[in-house]
């Protein structure tokens, strides 16, 4: 989005328009921005009792920094969000450390961050990590996504990198992502989009995601935007009256939130949560549109935060493991191997994290019931490990984390205008072919604001 747009007042013959936001994370708190600095008035509902949606944190009281529900990070190459934080004037504040990403082979992990430690790994023979290179190599370089997604990544791989790669390393990460439900049928546009620009530095900011988050809320209010922290709304309807005024004084039509408040009336509503929220949400969407809601496949996400009074592995941030392994989890994140523990009180943090699909028995359990299938693992890590390391714990679950993407899936993906006038969705499954994450989030959410200034505000 052009900052000429986004800094500007409504011009002559536009509307100022009362705009609902669904939703305080990174994509509603991104559409907040630009479009109060539009001078549009909005007013973002958020369900919970902070903003950060999924890139939420939390914080002990002995810590200094904020750590995330569920982990982030960011590449070198995450445009928006970088861009965004740019524009605030906090790139000051934005970290990019090299901490060391593992795979699990033959009982031992080994680090896989570059080139070399490709060309170093025994999982593979060496003609195969030649190979391998190649193929990394390729999908790096070509700008060209779209014939991908016509085969999946399963396929692809398994002939393009040969079965003896595909095995050791891209099935594990598929079946971790997706299940053995979903794995063999991803397509592999999916994959591209994580090999073809992400950097082997990541990043974070000074004091955690929440702090920025919070920092970034800050800013919309001061703009003029207005953020209802814990209302959850629970309908979107059309506004019953034709001709109601809008906020600009224009007889048109617009919609009704249900609230916990009682009702608002808008002019806009832009949803940034789930596609099968949007559809409970709005019953009076067309029910072909609803049905096509209703088919895009999500994973959802169970992460266990432990606390240890020591550190567990030898300086490895991010640990890939094979589910066929026996790990009950997907991967192993040390945050304090990639972040110092003087930010958290001396406590070295440990995620252990899985996608899985919503009626995992996981989303079931309690933390109590996982930590005693989790904890004997740790001694996988560490053979010295024991329980009494540990200080405390937590544990978070989201239904909605990972879309799947399908097979010619751009052909799925829903525009960010729906059949309803002024209601628009800005969610994670239209970020393809992109992944999940912040910066994509940001991105989304200033395409819908763009959106709605150029349809609604300037048609």
């Amino acid at each position: 989005m052009s900052a000429s747009l986004a800094e500007s007042s409504p011009a002559p013959g536009g509307k100022r328009l009362r705009i609902a936001i669904i939703g305080a994370g990174a994509a509603g708190l991104a559409a907040a921005y630009d479009l109060t600095r539009a001078g549009q008035h909005v007013t973002i509902f958020e369900a919970s009792a902070e903003v950060g949606g999924l890139a939420s944190g939390f914080k002990a009281p002995h810590w200094d920094w904020s750590l995330e529900k569920f982990y982030h990070h960011w590449f070198t190459s995450d445009s928006s969000i970088l861009g965004l934080i740019e524009e605030c004037g906090w790139s000051e504040s934005v970290l990019f450390p090299r901490p060391i990403t593992a795979v699990y082979h033959a009982g031992k992990f080994y680090a896989l961050d570059s080139a070399l430690a490709v060309l170093r790994f025994p999982g593979i023979p060496f003609i195969d990590r030649l190979r391998m290179g190649m193929v990394i190599a390729f999908l790096r370089l070509t700008p060209r996504w779209q014939p991908l997604e016509k085969v999946t990544a399963d396929q692809w791989m398994r002939k393009r990198a040969g079965s003896r790669a595909y095995e050791a390393l891209w099935r594990p990460l598929l079946v971790g992502k997706f299940g053995e439900e979903y794995y063999r049928e991803v397509n592999m546009a999916w994959l591209w989009a994580r090999l073809h620009a992400r950097s082997q530095r990541l990043g974070t900011f000074e004091g955690g995601f929440q702090k920025f988050l919070d920092s970034l809320a800050d800013k919309v209010r001061s703009q003029g935007a207005e953020i209802r922290l814990s209302t959850p709304v629970k309908g979107i309807r059309r506004h019953p009256v034709t001709g109601l005024k809008s906020a600009a004084g224009a007889l048109e039509g617009g919609l009704s939130l249900e609230t916990p408040q009682g009702p608002e009336d808008v002019d806009a509503c832009i949803v940034t949560t789930s596609p099968a929220l949007l559809a409970r949400l709005a019953p009076e969407l067309p029910q072909e549109y609803l049905g096509r809601l209703l088919t895009l496949k999500s994973m959802g996400a169970v992460v266990m935060v432990i606390a240890l009074d020591r550190r567990l592995t030898p300086g490895i941030y991010w640990h890939n493991l094979p589910k066929e392994a026996g790990f009950p989890f997907l991967a192993l994140v040390e945050h304090t191997n990639f972040i110092s523990p003087e930010h958290y009180g001396g406590d070295h943090l440990v995620y252990c994290g899985d996608y899985l699909v919503p009626d995992h028995e996981y989303f079931r359990l309690s933390k109590e019931e996982l930590l005693e299938r989790f904890l004997p693992t740790l001694k996988r890590f560490n053979p010295d490990f024991d329980p009494g390391w540990v200080r405390a714990t937590w544990l978070f679950k989201t239904p909605y984390a990972q879309p799947v993407p399908l097979l010619n899936h751009s052909r799925n993906v829903p525009d960010l205008k729906t059949p309803i006038p002024g209601l628009w969705l800005a969610s994670m499954s239209q970020v393809y072919p992109w992944d999940r994450g912040t910066n994509f989030a940001v991105q989304i959410g200033r395409r819908a604001a763009h959106r709605v200034l150029a349809e609604q505000v300037h048609p």
